[in-house]
């Protein structure tokens, strides 16, 4: 009478240990009972000891790797010889596991029809055109699956994380301070052409003569930036001045900066630029106020 296999928890096999002389090695441990021999009645299922290596990925795998193992000329394919070796890896796979051998069977149908196909005689081609290789398909089909698999494993030898290497990340504890982009006279030029096509826009005929002062605009500006706030360039800028009180505003926002009594920055390249007074703390410039 054949008993049912044991649970792991019930039966453990020993380690090797020294035996003493005379001594017979016991070979299993059944509910803290040592065995010496195993039982007659033991029954092992008939799969218990089977292996099942997976070596191909699908029906162009398998029929690359015949073609591959052959030397066989992808281009001129011995259809009889490739599906006879195809269909005996077929039959092995559909007596041990049928379900696997679906799509496996579906390609045999396919070899069996293109060898079909060359047995029967050929119809006359048009005058000009080659006539039409039923191996064409099935030819172009193995090209691109060597090439995809080629380049998958040309990926899978690229390092990666976790695999290859490890990554390590280092906390901080404090803030690093944010070190802001020098302004070049380019974007000071830009800036400065900007404004020159706004006031050439909002051009305006004045007959009158007016005297204008750099030292009069620097004070302004000053006071302007004396609450302590940093402030856009163009903003310093009276909204519908003409070309000559530009000038003269620009001139004395470059006298301010000679002379260090302000500070030029922006956030980032090609991003708005700020001007603050250089008695007050220095800039802390972020995003949020570069959409400002």
């Amino acid at each position: 009478m054949n008993e049912a296999p044991m649970s792991e928890a019930a039966a453990t096999l020993l380690p090797e240990a020294p035996i003493a002389i005379g001594e017979t090695k016991p070979v299993a441990r059944v509910y803290s009972e040592m065995l010496t021999e195993l039982p007659s009645d033991l029954y092992i299922p008939p799969e218990a000891l089977e292996v099942f290596l997976e070596m191909f990925e699908g029906p162009l795998d398998l029929l690359l790797y015949l073609i591959r193992k052959q030397n066989i000329n992808v281009l001129d394919i011995p259809m009889a010889e490739l599906t006879r070796q195809y269909l005996g890896y077929v039959e092995m796979m559909r007596r041990t596991h049928l379900e696997l051998a679906a799509e496996y069977l579906l390609m045999a149908a396919v070899l069996i029809e293109i060898k079909s196909r060359l047995l029967l005689p050929k119809p006359p081609s048009p005058p000009g055109e080659e006539a039409e290789d039923p191996r064409a398909e099935l030819v172009r089909r193995l090209l691109e699956y060597e090439q995809m698999k080629a380049a998958a494993q040309a990926l899978d030898a690229i390092p990666q994380e976790g695999r290859d290497f490890a990554t390590v990340c280092i906390w901080f504890d404090r803030m690093a301070a944010t070190r802001l982009p020098d302004v070049a006279p380019e974007d000071l030029r830009r800036a400065w052409a900007s404004l020159i096509g706004r006031a050439k826009a909002a051009h305006r005929h004045l007959i009158t003569r007016e005297q204008l002062s750099v030292r009069e605009e620097m004070s302004r500006v000053l006071k302007l930036l004396d609450d302590g706030d940093y402030r856009e360039f163009t903003t310093l800028f009276h909204e519908h001045a003409d070309v000559p009180h530009l000038v003269v505003t620009f001139l004395a926002l470059l006298e301010l900066a000679r002379e260090q009594l302000i500070e030029v920055a922006q956030a980032a390249p090609y991003a708005p630029i700020y001007v603050q007074s250089k008695r007050e703390s220095p800039f802390v410039l972020n995003d949020d106020d570069e959409a400002l």
